[in-house]
């Protein structure tokens, strides 16, 4: 392996430790973004985290990330989740391969241009999107009961 594969490899076990896979739920969305462990995101927290993520996705350092980075950055996160989880093997085989699928999905959705990439733009424009997202009462913070004021919105609309 070379030197800037293998740091690129570090950088992303340390970022997978301690996150969830996909971080759509808001209590997972707070484990996976809260650095200093207080409870809340803040969108300087996010911001950060993501920076970090976006840098160690980019494997080759050419400033945007193909499909191949994009879904291999995703799956050592998915892979450490996966490790700690106590479902059966074949349950975690069934998770993977639906996840794995749905990180292709996810990279055609996020590359808005169509050119293959997902250049720092876009990536921004859907981290701005997500953080909106979980921010349910728009103070600039994600905490726990913006994560239940969500659940009980979609509670009611179901």
């Amino acid at each position: 392996m070379t030197n800037h594969l293998l740091s690129t490899v570090a950088a992303l076990a340390l970022l997978a430790t301690g996150a969830v896979a996909a971080p759509h739920g808001g209590s997972a969305f707070i484990r996976d973004y809260d650095r200093d462990r207080d409870g809340q995101v803040t969108r300087a927290e996010f911001d950060a985290v993501r920076d970090a993520r976006y840098k160690a996705t980019d494997a080759d350092g050419d400033g945007v990330l193909d499909e191949a980075e994009y879904v291999g950055e995703y799956t050592v996160r998915l892979d450490a989740e996966l490790a700690a989880s106590t479902e059966t093997a074949e349950k975690k085989a069934e998770e993977r391969q639906r996840q794995l699928r749905q990180a292709h999905v996810r990279f055609g959705a996020l590359d808005r241009n169509k050119d293959a990439r997902i250049d720092r733009a876009e990536y921004d424009a859907s981290g701005a999107r997500a953080f909106e997202e979980q921010d349910d009462d728009k103070d600039g913070i994600v905490t726990q009961a913006d994560a239940a004021a969500r659940r009980a919105k979609r509670a009611a609309s179901q």
